[in-house]
């Protein structure tokens, strides 16, 4: 009996990618939903078998989805693909009624064997030719960009909650070309006596070069000492310190995964303190003459009940773009 399909991504490109794993031999509908709200609403009018549900999205996130759908009188077999693998995302997802949990990029094979252990899929049923509906191929190049950074960012919070004992609220990643007179602006921090310290790593590799800049606002610092089980007072040699504990979690496992991603090792430069205790303008200000005009992907990382928030930017050369445009090519071939 054919089955109705929705995969729910606010990336076009996640849409896609997961579209092209569906086994060939699968009687299916599909139909597709850029984020929780769009789902609902579909599922509100047509019945839907299976849902495929991203995490972090727009407007309705993946939680949200799923408790929702939890009031639902026919809530579909949800399976969730996400670059979130934080131990305690997996298990928040099951609780409320996901039946699996796949990290994304899924790959064939593994989601042909799930969907015929879950009883999704029947094995020896004759070739169909399933009715999919398209997904739109006006890709963009900051959506590839985006769509490895969140695979890059759920990697590096996985290994902060694992450090930590944490669960780490996960955005979407923005990408935009700014100015740097546009930077402040863009990181929309509103006091203009909040102070803040940043740590800065330069890394390079097949003609993509670029700068990790890990921003604090100082406000973080106690409840990261805390965290750490650092006793004593934060002193201004102790923040520097837990500035670059954080630092090499964060950073050190985003890269990796970014690289793998791009088939690309990176080499990198020490990190190094960028400023401490400053206003947000003096922090850019120090980069200024160097930075200009930038490629920016910006991530934004929480602490759940705690008093903990850094922003993760990386900043591309202009020369950079078209080595990471044919590098990222591989997202939206056929």
């Amino acid at each position: 009996m054919r089955k109705s399909v929705l995969i729910c991504d606010d990336s076009s490109i996640a849409r896609k990618q997961l579209a092209k794993t569906l086994p060939a031999d699968w009687d299916i509908d599909v139909d597709y939903a850029q984020d929780g709200q769009e789902a609902l609403d579909i599922i509100a009018k047509k019945k839907i078998d299976i849902l495929f549900l991203d995490l972090n999205m727009p407007v309705k996130d993946g939680y949200q989805t799923l408790e929702e759908l939890k009031g639902h009188g026919a809530m579909p077999h949800v399976l969730v693909v996400s670059g979130d693998v934080q131990p305690q995302a997996v298990q928040r997802v099951k609780d409320l009624g996901a039946i699996a949990f796949h990290k994304k990029p899924i790959q064939a094979d593994a989601l042909r064997e799930s969907l015929l252990s879950l009883g999704l899929m029947e094995l020896g049923v004759h070739p169909v030719t399933s009715a999919r509906a398209s997904v739109v191929d006006d890709f963009s190049f900051s959506e590839c960009l985006q769509e490895v950074s969140n695979v890059a960012m759920g990697k590096a919070a996985s290994v902060l909650a694992d450090m930590l004992n944490v669960f780490v609220k996960l955005p979407v990643p923005t990408v935009n070309i700014l100015e740097v007179s546009e930077l402040q602006m863009a990181l929309g921090y509103g006091s203009q006596d909040s102070r803040f310290s940043a740590i800065s790593q330069g890394f390079v590799g097949a003609g993509v070069a670029f700068e990790a800049l890990l921003i604090f606002n100082d406000t973080s610092f106690p409840d990261i000492a805390k965290l750490l089980n650092s006793s004593g007072e934060v002193d201004r040699d102790r923040e520097v310190e837990l500035l670059m504990e954080v630092s090499s979690v964060l950073v050190g496992p985003y890269m990796d995964a970014l690289g793998k991603q791009m088939n690309i090792d990176f080499s990198f430069g020490h990190p190094a303190l960028l400023g401490q205790n400053v206003k947000m303008a003096n922090l850019i200000d120090v980069k200024r003459s160097t930075w200009k005009r930038t490629l920016t992907v910006e991530i934004v990382y929480e602490i759940e009940n705690h008093n903990v928030s850094c922003d993760l930017l990386l900043l591309f050369t202009e020369d950079s773009i078209p080595v990471l445009e044919n590098l990222l090519s591989y997202l939206v071939e056929d």
